[in-house]
């Protein structure tokens, strides 16, 4: 992990590309602080921002916009947080809580001029994030007193819309990584906040996950696949899939060696193109191995060469990872994808030896900087000056 000096002339050098309209890095720090060995639940909730979790760093951001010329952020948040379990989940938030994922929001969209993800972390679970991603009552899953209804998810969708329906750079994630569940149910969440957004006047581009972590390798594979979301119907004609796909042995973004490549998008990329539908790569990732470079190189190359693909966010910034890494280091402290992380010996972070060294040269020139986001993209262009 001995780097010389990483950034130069060619690390900038954008990739030109006439089919990623969308471009940038994941922000994960917003639900951190509720971890619990021993499973107990609340722990951490609702926690103390800028102690426990945050949500972005405004320097960090700035370098990512300003300096690698990127134009996405997608900023994780937890519902518990959002909506106390005091409430349940639904329209009434934490205020105090909301203010500061707000303040964050509009720093990327208004400030900076970027388009921002909003991404409800919790793998369509409520109530007990003590050791995610396994932990947590299935949202709509009527076997469970304690779930949290469809109708809930909904409601709590239709009034988080409702807050951002005039910020036209706002893009609706609707969940992080559904799993371990019936894709039939999956669908069913996803069309009742689909349908509470665009009943509360909001016309932004809406992202749908799939089942089995929203895995693009998985996602037309098994007994109950995610090529069940056809169902799904927009009444504004503005929906797109989300989509995650890490390149080691077993897909989960926690080991160094890469494995598995672009090919493996092969199912999903074919069933995107016969049902016209588009698609974003929201978490990808791999580690500052030869082998991985290569292989990121040539997933990026995949997708700006599919024009199902619009956009991307690659896994993670965020300011509280310290020297700890958001992806793909068998549990080494490499660092993460933050502009300001180092690996835990002082030597330069993932962001210096992945995000600099490999994706930085594939970022487009020309991205879309203006106009409400959308399935259709925009106006490519450099990145304005603000005035």
């Amino acid at each position: 992990m001995l780097f010389k000096s990483l950034i130069s002339a060619a690390a900038f050098t954008a990739f030109a590309s006439a089919k990623i309209f969308y471009a940038g890095v994941a922000e994960s720090s917003g639900e951190f602080g509720v971890w619990s060995q021993d499973k107990v639940k609340g722990t951490g909730l609702p926690g103390r921002f800028g102690v426990d979790y945050s949500f972005i760093d405004k320097k960090g951001i700035d370098v990512y916009v300003d300096q690698n010329k990127v134009n996405l952020f997608r900023i994780a948040f937890l519902l518990e947080r959002m909506c106390p379990l005091s409430y349940g989940l639904g329209a009434k938030f934490n205020e105090t809580h909301f203010g500061y994922f707000k303040e964050a929001v509009d720093y990327v969209t208004k400030t900076k001029g970027a388009y921002c993800i909003l991404d409800p972390h919790n793998y369509m679970r409520y109530n007990d994030p003590s050791q995610q991603p396994m932990t947590g009552s299935i949202i709509g899953d009527t076997s469970d007193a304690t779930a949290a209804t469809t109708a809930q998810f909904g409601a709590f969708w239709g009034e988080l819309a409702g807050r951002f329906k005039d910020n036209e750079k706002v893009i609706f994630g609707l969940m992080n990584e559904p799993h371990d569940m019936k894709t039939s149910l999956v669908v069913q969440n996803n069309q009742a906040a689909i349908d509470a957004i665009r009943k509360a006047g909001a016309k932004q581009l809406i992202l749908a996950p799939g089942n089995s972590w929203t895995g693009g390798h998985s996602w037309t594979e098994g007994s109950d696949p995610s090529t069940q979301l056809t169902q799904l119907k927009d009444s504004a004609s503005n929906l797109a899939f989300d989509i995650h796909e890490y390149l080691d042995s077993d897909y989960s973004g926690t080991h160094a060696p890469c494995a598995n490549g672009a090919a493996k998008l092969a199912g999903v990329t074919s069933w995107l193109k016969q049902n016209n539908y588009k698609a974003m790569i929201t978490e990808f990732g791999g580690s500052n191995t030869t082998q991985c470079a290569s292989m990121l190189t040539e997933f990026i190359k995949y997708m700006d060469s599919n024009d199902v693909y619009i956009g991307w966010t690659a896994w993670a910034a965020g300011p509280f990872w310290g020297s700890a890494s958001a992806c793909c280091t068998d549990s080494k402290q490499w660092g993460s994808l933050e502009p300001t992380s180092k690996a835990a010996d002082g030597s330069p972070g993932l962001y210096q030896t992945v995000w600099l060294k490999v994706i930085q040269p594939l970022v487009p020139k020309q991205l879309v900087w203006s106009g409400i986001s959308s399935v259709s993209g925009g106006k490519l262009s450099t990145k304005p000056k603000l005035t």
